[in-house]
């Protein structure tokens, strides 16, 4: 459904499901679009450029974009990006990106703003670190996969005998390069430092470890284990729109799209683990590859119902573990 609106303000486009906002096209200059989120310059204020980030409710796996959304899930983006930058703030670890919340006077009917309530971020413009600085303090995924061919993690030796989900002995980073279209690609400590400079990366390597270790813990205190997750680290631009030497946390942090969650109650290394990410989702998927209905290229195939609340329903889980009582503006 294409909801009405006057030519000079475009709406939200909703469809796949009600209450779902597929993607925006407001009166700003500057429209990208990313997997999830949608951005759009702002006027800049005294302190540099500005951006307007609005989390949609589009959901990726196997970098397909699906045309299904999940219905509210920007929303639940938002407020747990929102949570997680309160919590950092409060330990000083670094500065963020996010200026605020509200969605801004920019000349878009009340229609319009109700669909973007809890979508948004204010936020600082930055030069992204061409770097996903990832941390990992279980053997899972891509990093599994690379210990089982080569017993190590982007280059780095593990202890022998490890099996799938094994916790670490101590939480590593492992960087990659970031793509824009495709997979991002493990890339060895050394590799990173050859791309962006050494000094940076041993600064984005303390950081990346620090900033985990402290969303580990509250993830274990709320009965969850953040098995890994990845962060983007930026420059913020200057008034003369340069990069500055204030390096930022930036984009979304520590959600189930950039990060494995596992229920504590239900560990048991040596096997897969039940997960609050897009596993749900990429299982249907798998199902579907199996069965020669999909080869894991666009288009991505439209999602049955029960998909699409499964999934709904793990992000809202995650959310209501991690932040018990987090409103979510807008539902």
């Amino acid at each position: 459904m294409q909801t009405r609106r006057p030519p000079s303000s475009p709406a939200p486009r909703v469809g796949a499901g009600a209450g779902t906002v597929y993607s925006t096209q407001l009166p700003l200059p500057g429209r990208r679009q990313g997997k999830v989120r949608d951005l759009y310059q702002l006027e800049p204020d005294r302190e540099g450029p500005r951006l307007l980030v609005v989390a949609t409710d589009r959901v990726s796996a196997f970098d397909v974009v699906m045309p299904s959304g999940i219905p509210g899930k920007g929303r639940m983006l938002t407020a747990m990006s929102a949570a997680w930058f309160g919590l950092l703030r409060s330990r000083g670890i670094v500065r963020d990106h996010v200026l605020s919340l509200e969605v801004p006077d920019i000349g878009i009917p009340d229609a319009v703003r109700a669909c973007l309530e809890g979508r948004v971020m204010v936020c600082r413009a930055a030069s992204v670190v061409p770097i996903e600085c990832v941390a990992r303090g279980y053997l899972a995924g891509s990093g599994w996969a690379e210990y089982r061919e080569r017993g190590t993690v982007c280059g780095m030796p593990l202890p022998a005998g490890l099996r799938e989900c094994d916790r670490l002995p101590e939480p590593i980073f492992s960087p990659a390069t970031k793509a824009d279209v495709g997979h991002d690609e493990n890339i060895s400590f050394d590799r990173a430092c050859e791309l962006v400079g050494g000094p940076l990366m041993e600064r984005l390597r303390d950081l990346t470890l620090r900033i985990y270790r402290v969303a580990a813990d509250h993830a274990a205190s709320r009965g969850l284990l953040l098995a890994d997750t990845k962060f983007e680290f930026g420059h913020a631009l200057g008034p003369d729109g340069a990069p500055s030497d204030g390096l930022m946390l930036v984009d979304e942090v520590l959600t189930p799209d950039s990060s494995r969650y596992w229920p504590a109650e239900e560990y048991a290394p040596g096997r897969d683990q039940p997960s609050f990410d897009k596993q749900f989702l990429r299982n249907y998927l798998l199902g579907l590859v199996s069965k020669g209905l999909w080869r894991k290229e666009p288009p991505g195939p439209l999602l049955p119902a029960q998909v699409v609340e499964g999934t709904r329903a793990r992000y809202l889980e995650a959310l209501d573990r991690l932040f018990p009582g987090t409103p979510l503006p807008g539902t």
